[in-house]
């Protein structure tokens, strides 16, 4: 897997100080994407065990909150592998970790596919943005997001009632 960029310093993908990584690769290709120059799956930098190192030293650093994960699309079949790899890593080295994922695909479609490594990436995130950004539905007033499509999905709620709640941000 490649990525674009590391930002050991992040506020405006999730609450507070973050680390982000932004993946490469986008099957989506979403009508004013913001980024995108990191649909091609080979753009950016390969990613390595020193690059997963870069991301824990950020994460150590006074005020760091959490770790976001965005693209390019996260979870998308030929990055999964990879980003099950980072955040399996990321939760042994810091076991309360927040982590926000961004995909744009939805979380119903993402389980329907009956992979298991999403029901396992799900399962160690706390917070899932989903859906397509949708150019007619931008609204530069919404936290964290950029189309008012997209959901923040609670996922720690998600899991304990078996159904999609909303985190508290989503307004």
């Amino acid at each position: 897997m490649n990525y674009m960029q590391v930002r050991g310093c992040d506020i405006a993908n999730g609450p507070g100080i973050r680390v982000s990584l932004f993946v490469s690769g986008c099957p989506h290709h979403c009508k004013g994407c913001f980024n995108p120059e990191s649909w091609p799956y080979e753009a950016g930098t390969h990613f390595t065990s020193k690059t997963l190192e870069e991301i824990k030293s950020f994460l150590q650093k006074p005020g760091r909150t959490g770790f976001s994960l965005l693209g390019g699309e996260p979870l998308c079949t030929r990055n999964r592998d990879q980003v099950w790899w980072i955040i399996t890593s990321l939760k042994k080295t810091f076991p309360n970790l927040n982590i926000w994922v961004y995909t744009g695909s939805t979380y119903e479609a993402l389980r329907k596919e009956g992979d298991p490594q999403i029901q396992e990436i799900f399962n160690m995130i706390d917070v899932l943005v989903d859906g397509p950004f949708i150019e007619e539905k931008k609204n530069l007033m919404l936290k964290f997001r950029g189309s008012s499509n997209q959901r923040i999905i609670d996922m720690k709620q998600t899991r304990l009632q078996n159904q999609v709640v909303l985190h508290e941000l989503n307004n």
